[in-house]
């Protein structure tokens, strides 16, 4: 059984970039918070694939675009409002593996004005750079937490209002073992709404568009960019590199659970990758130091062969 998470608030992963350091970047104009960030993507480019993802166990693939991805955004949003009653100030927990999922939720918690907490990556994950320390009291009360359903005896001992679990099986199956006082994610969110009226964004979105804008401008990436992730979003390359800088800078995603390394080169050509997001490499047992799991990205980066960059993230300190 893998131990228990520890909690880590979605800014204390942004390191430097959320900050400091040149270059600054640019957020798109009038964009406030993350809902408008949504906003400004779907107003300006609707239809191409924003997030493309893979789970190579299972041979899925699935290709949203803005439009597609605004609608489970304001479903799951609508969810969190409308039955679990959260508003301002609330707090929810996220434990999910790499996964479009695991961009979802946190789009959508962020859209409805509340703090999302992500549960730190395992090294199940293939997670590389993480937050050293900063993480939050396992008292901490949650008011919803979206956990994969497979970690949800992980999960048992943190305090939540309400548990809602994820299957992650493809064509959004249900859960296998439904378990009583555990909500099922898809049960619940079909049948809400997909339009959202977002809340003014709290300060503290501000320097998620900070971290994403200056992470975007370090990378060079622009809207032609399509950049792989294998990280969860739990880890600083999969909040940065995985979702923040490319929402940011209008590029595409590619997102890959339990990547099979022999698939990569098809996989750049087939989706037309420009760059691969990864943690700067460490010393083993330093802070962001290898650990199981790690050595795949570098990896992914010595096959991904000229004309597609590494996107390497500063180490965390």
């Amino acid at each position: 059984m893998t131990g228990a998470p520890r909690l880590v608030p979605a800014a204390r992963l942004l390191g430097p970039a959320g900050t400091a350091g040149p270059p600054d970047g640019d957020v798109p104009a009038g964009v406030r918070g993350i809902a408008s960030l949504l906003a400004h993507r779907l107003a300006t480019d609707p239809a191409r694939p924003l997030v493309t993802f893979y789970d190579d166990a299972t041979g899925e693939r699935l290709e949203f675009s803005a439009t597609t991805l605004d609608n489970w955004v304001a479903k799951t949003a609508n969810m969190l409002v409308d039955t679990l009653g959260l508003g301002a100030g609330d707090r929810i927990g996220v434990d999910l593996p790499t996964h479009w999922l695991g961009l979802v939720i946190p789009l959508a918690g962020w859209s409805a004005g509340l703090e999302v907490v992500l549960a730190a990556a395992r090294e199940s994950d293939g997670a590389g750079a993480q937050a050293a320390g900063s993480t939050l009291p396992p008292t901490t009360r949650l008011g919803a937490l979206f956990v994969a359903e497979d970690r949800l005896d992980a999960t048992a001992h943190l305090v939540v209002d309400e548990t809602v679990a994820l299957s992650l099986r493809p064509l959004g199956g249900r859960m296998l073992r439904p378990v009583p006082g555990v909500l099922d994610y898809s049960a619940e969110v079909p049948a809400h709404g997909d339009r959202f009226a977002p809340p003014p964004p709290p300060p503290e979105q501000a320097e998620l568009l900070r971290a994403g804008a200056r992470t975007a401008a370090a990378w060079g990436l622009g809207p032609a960019d399509r950049v792989l992730s294998t990280a969860p979003v739990a880890t600083t390359e999969g909040l940065l590199g995985g979702l923040l800088a490319p929402l940011v800078a209008g590029s595409s995603i590619v997102l890959c659970r339990r990547l099979d390394p022999a698939a990569l080169t098809r996989r750049i050509a087939t989706e037309r990758v420009t760059a691969i997001a990864a943690a700067a490499p460490a010393p083993a047992g330093g802070p962001g130091g290898a650990g199981p799991g790690d050595a795949a990205v570098p990896d992914q980066i010595t096959l991904a062969g000229p004309g597609v960059r590494a996107l390497r993230l500063p180490l965390l300190g």
